[in-house]
């Protein structure tokens, strides 16, 4: 499982390095802008019964984001889930959401770079989302089998357009040639993408059998009962996570191939670093507890940043 950490540095997002100043700075900006837009439509349309289910959602992609499936090539992929953030909460509580998951990984885990983090959030949340989300949008009335074959086209287009941007900003930023990066991210990428597909009509499939009114306007808050029954869902998915392939992620293979990985660098402090436990080492149990902190975090914050919508609201 742990083949693919590298000095510290686990690329299952983009590190610090891989992207130039201007370039980070300038994907800083448009998520900046992105998420004003997005905390002011939510306020706007504040529906209460997203509150809870956001920190659900989250703390489930979270869950399943350290789960990385092997893929052909000695390659390794993990689920986004920004489509189906988006399809189950609204694109503007779907972004927050996912800023939440993104964010807090980079802070806690290392997981992706600071300098980089609005890089992550646009390339990972932001675009997969809004993309997933307008193609599923096409067909919400359709019957359910439509439904979710628009899901699976939609989750897999996302990953295809998050490889491509990705590999943008590796080329503008110098890392490597367009000519290698775009190739290379698709490919590997088209792979991964059958995956997030499977993953994110099962999950849908699942919502679709056991509460479907939380995929309609006018569903009600509910009770507490399956807010418990979310949150246990989505750590029990944390138990699998010693599971995980060690083969290399699709960016890491890349940088491996395209000889920049070495630009990577280490994150400057270290709180839970690589999804494991100071004093624990790199076990299963270490990673387990781990993912289980990072999941409750997770779905607390980003639950607590319902709650301030409302008080604002």
């Amino acid at each position: 499982m742990y083949s693919f950490f590298l000095a510290g540095i686990q690329l299952l997002h983009v590190p610090d390095g891989f992207l130039n100043i201007p370039i980070s700075g300038l994907c800083w900006l448009v998520t900046l802008i992105v998420l004003y837009f997005a905390v002011k439509q939510a306020q706007l349309d504040f529906d209460e019964r997203l509150v809870p289910l956001a920190g659900i959602m989250a703390a489930f992609i979270f869950a399943g984001q350290m789960l990385n499936f092997p893929v052909a090539g000695g390659t390794s992929g993990h689920l986004i889930g920004a489509t189906l953030a988006f399809i189950v909460l609204g694109p503007w509580v779907g972004v927050l959401a996912m800023t939440a998951v993104i964010s807090l990984q980079a802070l806690i885990f290392q997981d992706g770079g600071l300098v980089v983090m609005g890089a992550n959030i646009l390339i990972m949340g932001i675009v997969p989302g809004f993309v997933g989300y307008g193609v599923f949008q096409m067909v919400k009335n359709q019957l359910r089998m439509v439904r979710l074959g628009a899901t699976a086209v939609a989750a897999w287009f996302s990953v295809m357009i998050a490889a491509l941007i990705t590999a943008l900003l590796l080329g503008f930023s110098g890392t490597t040639s367009l000519s290698v990066a775009i190739p290379a991210m698709l490919g590997v990428h088209a792979l991964i993408g059958i995956g997030e597909a499977l993953i994110t009509v099962a999950a849908l499939s699942f919502i679709m059998q056991t509460r479907p009114q939380l995929l309609t306007d006018s569903a009600p808050a509910g009770s507490g009962k399956w807010i418990v029954a979310g949150i246990i869902l989505a750590l029990m998915v944390v138990f699998f996570a010693p599971l995980a392939s060690g083969s290399p992620d699709g960016l890491e293979w890349v940088a491996e191939q395209a000889g920049f990985l070495d630009t990577a660098v280490d994150a400057p402090f270290q709180i839970l670093p690589d999804y494991t436990i100071p004093g624990l080492g790199e076990t299963g149990v270490s990673t387990i507890l781990a993912g289980v902190v990072g999941a409750l975090i997770v779905a607390g914050v980003t639950f607590g940043l319902g709650r301030i919508l409302r008080r604002q609201r």
